[in-house]
């Protein structure tokens, strides 16, 4: 999230609300600003939110996006990451990677000719941020100032998005069990991106720390790849969850986000998902709208 400026983001976020407003009439049609452009989609990991948002998303802006399963790649297996990375940036103008370590999308990107998303990684999952973002966005008509609330593991989510609220002058809160931190190093950088933009970025174990936000997000307890530790996670997190008394906790007309898949009953329960403060399912169609934006930014057609 930091390799882009608070201005950048609003940018894209703006971008991103015309293309949704486009979508379906027919004038938007003459022009589309992805005609002819290509996108490698890398994946190591199964999705699908984010397979179909950008395969979608290419169709819709006129261009033309290329499925590589674990088994056409096998990154840095059959071949190397370095070398995948300078042939495919020969044919595409775009590259997408789901991926399980950071340093993949890292290598991509310093030896490729073309832009590299991050589709997820254990580090970050910036294009869910931005679709997260858009979401609030519409929902309140602004970022700044907003009080946020994650609530859960600090894996790679709680990350992009306390550094993407503090780009953006969001007040923002993980609250987790102790031991399940974000990692330190990303708190202290949100926490000085914050400074710019009046943004307060905090670490909690106490659930009452969601006293009148906002906006409250939760993910899965036990990220994929952690499969081994679900049942002892449930034990840890079961307090740390999205219910009926959670929201007695928050503003009443809080955002609810969850990133899916949800595991109903454990990080959330079904009937909070479905009440009016939810957004979860136009939070998962705005993966599509941030990411067009995000990909028209990158080839320099907006």
């Amino acid at each position: 999230m930091l390799d882009f400026s608070t201005e950048e983001i609003l940018a894209v976020l703006e971008t991103a609300r015309s293309l949704k407003a486009k979508r379906g009439v027919t004038e938007s049609c003459s022009k589309l600003p992805l005609k002819g452009k290509t996108l490698a989609m890398i994946f190591q990991k199964p999705s699908l939110r984010t397979r179909v948002s950008f395969e979608t998303g290419m169709t819709l802006l006129g261009g033309h996006a290329i499925y590589l399963a674990p088994t056409d790649i096998s990154l840095g297996k059959r071949e190397s990451t370095e070398d995948i990375a300078m042939v495919l940036s020969r044919y595409v103008d775009l590259i997408m990677a789901r991926v399980f370590g950071h340093d993949i999308v890292v290598e991509l990107a310093k030896h490729s000719r073309v832009p590299v998303i991050n589709g997820l990684s254990d580090h970050e999952h910036p294009c869910q941020i931005m679709a997260d973002l858009l979401t609030v966005l519409e929902r309140k008509g602004r970022l700044a100032g907003l009080k946020g609330c994650y609530i859960g593991d600090g894996n790679n989510v709680a990350h992009s998005l306390m550094l993407g609220a503090a780009r953006v002058g969001m007040h923002f809160t993980v609250i987790t069990p102790k031991g399940y931190e974000p990692k330190p190093e990303v708190t202290q950088a949100a926490t000085e991106a914050g400074k710019a933009t009046g943004s307060k970025i905090a670490v909690s174990t106490d659930l009452k720390a969601a006293a009148g936000a906002d906006m409250v997000y939760t993910d899965v307890w036990a990220s994929m790849g952690q499969e081994s530790e679900a049942e002892a996670r449930k034990k840890i997190f079961k307090n740390y969850r999205i219910d009926a008394g959670t929201m007695k906790i928050a503003d009443k007309d809080c955002v609810i986000l969850h990133c899916l898949p949800a595991h109903y009953g454990d990080e959330i329960d079904y009937a909070t998902s479905r009440t009016p403060n939810s957004a979860i399912f136009d939070q998962a169609e705005n993966r599509m709208h941030a990411q067009n934006a995000l990909m028209v930014h990158l080839v320099g057609a907006a």
